[in-house]
């Protein structure tokens, strides 16, 4: 019994998709950004190889799989042989190469790896540098991508320049997920099914309308409802329990100033000083 055509098509290419899927498993993990010219010349070619297979119903499939295979095979030798010698890998997979160094565009450099300096300025817009004098270094990566150092000037503040202690920052817990609630989540984070409870009842939510909710490295609960046109208040805990530090701190300087006892007016100008300190270093953290 002769198989229809259309049914051919449909097993061959379902077969040449797990033949190309092992094979590309075979030659690695790298991301497609990462892929070597060789590589991603292999990757097109194999592809129009399988495509002609696919639907080529009058030719034999075998002499197909065989160049397949050495399409195949040849990259992965290369990539072995890269391995074993930087010289051959930088050949095979370029290398980097600096087209800004202190605030200057290496003319030369990149006209070697044929950018304009529209494009390179295209680039730099993408890592949000505008100006190039702001620009220490500027490295052309083998795989295009554009890495940029600014100058020590240019570059964001800190909390280590401004030698503030900060806390590590902890990933959000998925603790809601449309409308189901996440134990995983709620343990991981340590908390229970009747926190989560509360802390909705303070949102005036309900659980099914909650399409994702988290818990934020502060330990909040953060919503995201379906229905969008419910406003759903900001919480309030920190910015309190910061409106309630800064008036402590006020109370003890207004003591120390209405006091004419000289060890008590010590006594709160003291811990009026080790409380705005304190309120110094928490401030970013409780706004």
């Amino acid at each position: 019994m002769e198989i229809p055509e259309w049914l051919n098509i449909i097993l061959r290419s379902v077969f040449l998709v797990i033949f190309l899927f092992l094979l590309t498993k075979w030659l690695g993990k790298k991301q497609l950004s990462q892929l070597s010219f060789f590589e991603y010349v292999a990757g097109i070619t194999m592809g129009s190889i399988a495509a002609e297979l696919s639907t080529g119903l009058e030719q034999n499939m075998l002499p197909g799989i065989y160049s397949l295979l050495v399409w195949t095979g040849i990259p992965f030798l290369a990539g072995l042989l890269a391995l074993k010698s930087k010289r051959i890998r930088n050949f095979i997979e370029g290398q980097e190469i600096v087209v800004i160094k202190n605030g200057k565009i290496q003319e030369d450099n990149l006209a070697k790896e044929k950018y304009t300096v529209e494009e390179l300025l295209h680039l730099l817009r993408k890592k949000n540098a505008f100006n190039i004098a702001d620009v220490e270094f500027a490295v052309l990566e083998a795989n295009g991508d554009l890495n940029v150092m600014l100058k020590k000037e240019k570059q964001p503040v800190t909390p280590k320049d401004l030698q503030m202690n900060v806390a590590p920052e902890k990933v959000p817990e998925t603790v809601i997920l449309e409308g189901k609630i996440m134990d995983s989540g709620l343990t991981a984070s340590g908390l229970t099914r009747e926190w989560l409870d509360v802390e909705l009842k303070k949102l005036n939510v309900a659980l099914d309308n909650v399409y994702i909710g988290q818990v934020d490295p502060f330990g909040q609960l953060v919503v995201d409802i379906y229905d969008d046109k419910i406003q759903i208040p900001q919480p309030q805990d920190r910015p309190m329990l910061l409106s309630a530090l800064k008036k402590c701190c006020a109370d003890l300087e207004k003591f120390a100033l209405a006091t004419d006892d000289e060890k008590a007016r010590k006594m709160y100008d003291q811990n009026a000083k080790k409380l705005k300190e304190m309120i110094r270093k928490s401030e970013h953290l409780l706004q």
